[in-house]
């Protein structure tokens, strides 16, 4: 007999071509390796013309559906400035909005913007139950290039604060 762990709610939006579903596979990835039972949902849009992109993602001892109800969502990971308000309704009165985060990680990826998904992931890391042992091995497994880029702009997403919320 396993110790029941709750149900935590992630919702991942931007506009395609940003990374959204990616990290939301590697978020779901993270907590599998760390022995969740995941379900993820996405919606597509007009993605690869940089339309809206959201992604949910599930965790807990036991999920039942890959979507929550609406304003459930335990944590906002908002990776475009114009799509904020859109997605923001979603998350629950004592949710975490990591929005704030959003334009530090474009001051710290700087051009480089491939790795703002990566560095949003390591602010959204230290808000949840899930070892850094697993995120890291997500984040190897789903990157086969520019792994050791996507790792440092964890980790420094990462160090931004530590504890967990949620």
């Amino acid at each position: 007999m396993g110790t029941e762990r709750k149900t935590v709610n992630v919702l991942f939006y931007g506009i395609g071509g940003q990374g959204v579903l990616t990290a939301a596979e590697v978020c779901a990835l993270a907590a599998m390796l760390d022995g969740y039972h995941v379900k993820k949902s996405e919606v597509k849009g007009m993605a690869q013309r940089g339309g809206s992109v959201e992604s949910y993602v599930r965790f807990g001892s036991r999920v039942y559906s890959p979507l929550p109800l609406p304003g459930e969502s335990d944590v906002i990971v908002c990776l475009h400035e114009e799509e904020y308000a859109r997605m923001k309704d979603q998350l629950k009165p004592q949710g975490v909005d990591l929005f704030p985060y959003l334009a530090e990680a474009a001051e710290a990826v700087g051009d480089k913007k491939l790795f703002l998904n990566t560095y949003m992931l390591g602010v959204l890391s230290s808000f949840l139950d899930i070892k850094e042992s697993s995120w890291l091995e997500a984040l190897a497994r789903k990157f086969k290039k520019e792994r050791e880029q996507n790792r440092m702009f964890f980790l420094k997403g990462r160090a931004k604060r530590t504890g967990h919320d949620i």
